[in-house]
């Protein structure tokens, strides 16, 4: 099993001051599987050492069973365990920085009163100005419910906080976008609605997070109906540009056409009824979906949520039926956003020649990536130690910095569709492989790019209150 920075402690280990002692420390930590890497002394003294020690492990479980086996060490014990992932936690992610001076009495009294009472009358004289004399033209209220918090489900509107300041400082330090966490407690649909709908006059768009299948549609299509800025749910759509620009990409390796290929979808919750949505937007040949009842046919009403219904409606033209494994007979995609460890090599043999795989189940794919790649053209997954890793945070903040940029009053299709062609453009064509068809998470023409394509399809869709366009990043 690989391990990663997410599970990185600092052990404070005090150790008997005598020759071979840091070596049979280092020795046993290799012995249990743990990856060092630092190694600095805190104080020497005549008969001992104390040392803090960086050490990559699995999980909690082999965190706790490396600091069992160290402790066994005669002349070794562990005084004390840092996780570094709950030390940058500590005191929340987050802050808030003045833009303008507040050191003297003239200060106060511009950015503050009576200053600021002229500004409030020419806001009230022309509403309009609140773009240009207030945050709100770069501001974003990243809201949950705390119903399906990444994959641990739900667990409430503290447990989310973290979550939430993590989204916005990945839009501030992404796309500059000041963006404030929003934890609701509670889980009335029609509540979510209404207190979102009475906090977005302080915003100039809305990010839904972590908002559980069925109770997200609805919440984001009345807050689509109701405000006159933009508002995306990030689970779903996030998720469904990134596999669409992914997907464009894998096409090219695979030498095949989008509205040509049979696409199945494994999950018809919140991601996989937006990426089947924006499949089918995108002119896809055909799309076959699966969820744990099998291939959705129209007319199994019984087991069917609305939304399913829908989408029942507008795929599986063939009428096939059975589960995921006559699902696979023939198809040329797969994208999986449910479980792990359910995809077989005679199941992967069993596609179109050339097949794709896009194993995004987390934190456990569909099927293992190194055994996917024997038999699949191209595989993509979820996860940051892979290749083609599919990460949200690729198509997020450049839509919101684009929506921003031109004042947009919603978040449309186009605009969404635009976001997964400019970013699947980032990479050259000649540059397309195998391994290597989304950009990485840290390429700073991504965001510039899908704000530029995302505002000029505002601007075309009409739903932009000005035709300022971004530069582009090129």
């Amino acid at each position: 099993m690989s391990v990663g920075v997410a599970y990185t402690l600092t052990l404070r280990c005090q150790i008997e001051n005598r020759p071979g002692m840091l070596g049979r420390l280092t020795t046993r930590i290799g012995e249990v599987g743990g990856d060092i890497g630092a190694i600095d002394i805190v104080r020497a003294e005549r008969n001992t050492l104390v040392r803090d020690i960086t050490v990559r492990v699995q999980d909690e479980r082999h965190g706790a069973a490396l600091v069992e086996s160290i402790n066994g060490v005669p002349g070794v014990s562990v005084v004390q365990v840092s996780d570094r992932v709950f030390l940058a936690h500590l005191g929340g992610k987050l802050g808030v920085h003045s833009k303008v001076p507040l050191k003297t009495r003239d200060d106060l009294s511009l950015a503050y009163t009576p200053g600021v009472a002229r500004v409030c009358q020419a806001i009230a004289d022309e509403p309009g100005k609140v773009f240009s004399l207030t945050w709100k033209a770069n501001s974003v209220a990243v809201v949950s419910d705390g119903s399906a918090i990444l994959g641990l489900g739900n667990l409430g509107p503290e447990a989310a906080l973290p979550v939430m300041e993590g989204k916005a400082i990945l839009f501030k330090e992404l796309a500059d976008i000041d963006a404030v966490p929003i934890c609701l407690r509670t889980q009335d649909q029609d509540v979510i609605v209404q207190t979102v709908e009475q906090l977005a006059p302080s915003f100039g768009g809305i990010n839904l997070e972590d908002i559980a299948a069925p109770r997200c549609f609805f919440v984001e299509g009345q807050l689509h109906e109701r405000l006159d800025i933009p508002v995306m749910h990030d689970d779903q759509h996030g998720t469904a540009v990134v596999v669409l620009a992914a997907l464009r990409n894998a096409l090219l390796v695979a030498g095949k056409q989008l509205g040509a290929v049979r696409v199945v979808v494994n999950g018809v919750g919140a991601a996989g009824t937006a990426i089947i949505r924006a499949l089918l937007e995108a002119g896809v040949g055909e799309v076959t979906a699966v969820d744990r009842h099998g291939i959705l046919r129209a007319g199994d009403d019984h087991v069917q949520t609305p939304m399913q219904r829908i989408i029942a409606d507008q795929t599986n033209r063939d009428r096939r039926q059975g589960g995921l494994e006559a699902a696979l007979e023939g198809a040329d995609v797969f994208i999986g956003v449910s479980k792990g460890n359910i995809l077989t090599p005679a199941s992967v043999r069993s596609m179109a020649p050339d097949p794709i795989v896009f194993a995004l189940a987390n934190p456990v794919p569909e099927g293992d990536p190194e055994m996917l790649r024997q038999y699949a053209r191209v595989v993509a997954t979820g996860r940051s130690d892979q290749p083609n890793q599919i990460n949200n945070v690729l198509c997020f903040p450049g839509i919101f910095r684009g929506a921003l940029d031109v004042h947009a009053r919603q978040m449309t299709s186009a605009m969404r569709l635009a976001a997964a062609e400019a970013l699947a453009a980032v990479i050259p064509p000649h540059e397309v492989s195998e391994e290597y068809i989304i950009p990485s998470v840290f390429n700073r023409t991504v965001v510039p790019a899908i704000a530029h394509a995302v505002a000029s399809a505002a601007v075309a869709g009409g739903v932009a209150r000005r035709d300022h366009l971004p530069a582009n990043g090129d």
